[in-house]
């Protein structure tokens, strides 16, 4: 065999590598110091911690609620030690559940073992005299395990959006809105279809993307997360039978609200995850907003409009050509929010669909939704990094600026329209005077202002666009820069 086919085999190397803990996932691997937040959510483990809080707010919240009669008042210290068990989730308990989904091959089942032993385990803590190990048919009563799940996904996902995604979003917002504060008043040459246009300044470009960021943002800081704990066709089915005095929808709603969530009463045996569509669809327009700031800092960077602060950026560029540094972190961020969004758009997609009243395939789907967020923020992280390592480069633009008279065209023609509706005479044909003089011609500071200057403005409006340079014809960018919805 040779030394390649050695290496690949199963028999050496990546056996090796697996076993000692090798990640599949660059998020779990390269890029794990940004994207480990997200694990306290949205991981396997943050899901089943989040699924035993559920079980254990529903037993607490039946027994609060005299819902089951004949049923213990729990004390203070009963209730203590329940939500020390979510409080306190860890490497023990998620082992604990690994053994019991190994026999239940059910991940909520064992959820509901895990709390079980956890209630026989009770007297050697509150002593003989505490009810708790004779409540373990109350745990998961009622419940199918979408009931768990559907609560368990919707306060992670929750808890991620507020507390990871939505900070990491607002500090890209906040790195724009200091940059078109810095650059509020550097004229920048526009371009449009990659050609010399209308100049603006560096401040109002980025005020712009700052802008369109703060739109997404304020949409998801409005999203809705839904719940629902209806039984295993949405009707309270086993519940009326069961317990027949009680307002199931009322104790529904006052639960799923109490958990901080908004209450969905309509559903099938899954909560119909059209709130998860709305939201992915947010999170992915946001991030198009950001993939589209990524490509124009690239562009800017390769015009020289920004220039890489070495220190700043912490790269020595490529591996051969020594003279050059890389725009890796836009370039980087653009390739995560590609899968990012890539699977955003497949989430938002498919979650809405089940068959009938319930199919598996949302199992699978939600466990990315930590993937496609990670790669998200990932990507925040280097475009404000990437930010933080670039110089607005205003003699690179002023260059740029002065060779490009041509530009003051379109305030010559108008000004011309304007004039002509104000009675001047001789401003016939404003637009095809221009073209004639400035399409595909070079056309300089001279070239214009003799131009100018032939036309028989208005003195006052002459005088104005004689005045006129491509650093002074920026409108109200100045203005704009500093724009708050």
């Amino acid at each position: 065999m040779s030394d390649t086919m050695t290496l690949f085999s199963t028999a050496h190397g990546y056996s090796d590598l697996a076993g000692g803990g090798e990640a599949l996932s660059p998020l779990d691997g390269r890029y794990r110091a940004v994207a480990a937040p997200l694990a306290n959510y949205l991981s396997e483990a943050g899901l089943n911690r989040a699924r035993v809080h559920v079980e254990i707010e529903w037993l607490i919240f039946l027994l609060d609620n005299s819902v089951l009669p004949g049923a213990p008042t729990l004390s203070d210290a009963e209730r203590d030690y329940l939500r020390a068990l979510p409080r306190d989730f860890g490497a023990d308990h998620i082992k604990r559940l690994g053994e019991f989904e190994a026999v239940t091959r059910h991940d909520v089942k064992a959820v509901e073992y895990l709390i079980g032993e956890y209630l026989e385990a009770a007297s050697s803590v509150l002593g003989e005299g505490t009810s708790l190990p004779s409540l373990r048919e109350v745990v998961h009563i009622f419940c199918t395990s979408e009931d768990i799940n559907n609560l368990a996904y919707a306060l992670t996902i929750k808890a991620a959006t507020e507390q990871v995604w939505l900070p990491a979003i607002r500090a890209l917002r906040d790195r724009l809105r200091g940059l078109a504060e810095a650059g509020a008043s550097v004229p920048m040459l526009a371009h449009t279809h990659g050609q010399p246009a209308t100049p603006v300044t560096v401040g109002k470009e980025m005020a712009v993307f700052a802008h369109r960021l703060s739109r997404q943002i304020r949409r998801v800081e409005a999203t809705e997360y839904l719940g629902k704990i209806n039984g295993a066709t949405g009707t309270w089915a086993a519940h009326v039978v069961s317990v027949p005095g009680a307002d199931w929808p009322a104790l529904a709603r006052a639960f799923v609200e109490g958990l901080g969530l908004t209450w969905n009463p309509l559903t099938t045996q899954i909560e119909s995850h059209d709130w998860q569509a709305e939201l992915y669809s947010d999170v992915a327009r946001a991030g198009r907003i950001a993939h589209n700031l990524a490509t124009d800092a690239w562009t800017y960077i390769s015009m020289d409009y920004f220039h890489q602060n070495l220190a700043a950026q912490g790269s020595t560029g490529s591996s051969t050509m020594p003279h050059k540094v890389n725009p890796i972190r836009f370039e980087n961020a653009e390739a995560n929010l590609e899968v990012s969004n890539a699977l955003l758009d497949s989430l938002g997609a498919t979650l809405v669909t089940s068959r009938m009243q319930r199919d598996l395939t949302d199992s699978t789907t939600q466990r990315n939704v930590g993937v496609a967020f990670g790669h998200a923020v990932l990507a925040y992280d280097n475009l404000v990094r990437g930010l933080d390592g670039v110089e607005i480069n205003g003699a690179r633009m002023a260059q740029d600026l002065d060779a490009n008279w041509a530009v003051l065209g379109e305030a010559v023609q108008q000004a011309m329209r304007a004039a002509a509706i104000a009675g001047a005479t001789g401003m016939a044909n404003p637009y095809e005077r221009l073209k004639e003089l400035t399409r595909g011609h070079e056309v300089g500071e001279t070239d214009m202002r003799e131009f100018i200057a032939g036309l028989g403005l208005p003195a006052e409006v002459e005088e104005r666009l004689l005045a006129l340079t491509p650093a002074t014809y920026v409108g109200l960018s100045e203005r704009l820069a500093s724009w708050e919805a």
